[in-house]
């Protein structure tokens, strides 16, 4: 679950716990809503970097992500993300 902030989103675990993540790019592909983030705020050479789908439905408060596993669609998103971030070299 996402809380909405400029450029950081807090995701809860399944366990509960909370990890903040700083949002570095989106994008909109199939139809549904991508995020690129990053566990690094720092502009720092080594960073995790995950792809995250919006899951959530029209009638839902908040939005829902779900780390994307699929490696076709990680292919497809992250080359969408390398293209808008060309300056990034994405490796998942």
């Amino acid at each position: 679950i996402m809380d909405k902030k400029a450029d950081e989103i807090i995701l809860t675990s399944d366990d509960g716990e909370e990890v903040a993540f700083h949002v570095v790019e989106q994008t909109r592909l199939g139809g549904k809503n991508y995020l690129l983030v990053s566990t690094n705020t720092a502009q720092e050479d080594e960073a995790e970097a995950l792809i995250l789908k919006d899951i959530s439905a029209d009638t839902d408060e908040e939005a829902i992500y779900s780390i994307v596993e699929d490696d076709d669609e990680l292919d497809a998103v992250a080359g969408v993300f390398s293209e808008l971030l060309e300056d990034i070299d994405l490796d998942f």
